[in-house]
């Protein structure tokens, strides 16, 4: 499951940047481009550490498991259809962030927050169903696990609030995105500080 999950992150991760373009055939210089683009490398860098820390927070759930079962890797697959969609989501908000797109600038930023909200509640499912199957590498309390999943499901709560957000400012949309995911970016699976530490102690 680790491993092919790596693969799709990877190859997502990948895919961001082929919508990044500057050309020499173009009439404006260099830094023209590069300013008038700015839309597109702000949604690249958010999407790019978005994608990362899934990256990373996925290395530390799965680190939490024993065992997977079916219902797990469907929970799993879930995730990772969302992880998918996110160069595309990200390619069109850049397209259409600018508000003179009018509704269409809406309709993108809606796009963007169905892919992150399902990235959440994918994630939330996953740890959820492994404290409730047992499928954890010892056993977890129904109040760590209660705990674990709040604090992991933060953003099951809060995306959709910031893609409101969005509909009314894109740019500040993805600051928002950029705080969340400095957020996530720090251990948020509690359950993993309660392990017993390896090897032996000093005494």
């Amino acid at each position: 499951m680790e491993a092919f999950s790596d693969g799709v992150l990877a190859v997502a991760i990948t895919l961001l940047v082929l919508d990044l373009h500057a050309s020499a055939a173009e009439p404006e210089t260099l830094a023209t481009q590069l300013q008038r683009g700015w839309p597109s490398f702000a949604a690249y860098a958010v999407s790019f550490f978005v994608i990362g820390v899934v990256w990373i927070n996925h290395h530390a759930v799965v680190n939490l498991v024993a065992h997977v079962d079916r219902r797990l890797l469907f929970y799993n697959l879930l995730l990772l259809f969302f992880v998918s969609t996110i160069p595309f989501t990200t390619s069109t908000l850049a397209e259409y962030l600018y508000p003179s797109h009018g509704a269409s600038t809406s309709v993108a930023v809606l796009l963007y927050g169905v892919s992150t909200e399902g990235m959440a509640v994918a994630f939330t499912l996953m740890l959820w169903h492994m404290t409730r199957a047992e499928l954890t590498t010892r056993p977890v309390t129904r109040q760590q696990a209660n705990r674990a999943v709040l604090r992991f499901g933060v953003g099951t709560l809060v995306y959709p609030v910031v893609t409101l957000v969005g509909i009314i400012s894109a740019p500040t949309m993805l600051l928002l995105y950029a705080a969340l995911t400095a957020y996530y970016a720090f251990e948020q699976t509690p359950i993993l500080s309660d392990r017993p530490p390896r090897g032996p102690q000093a005494t």
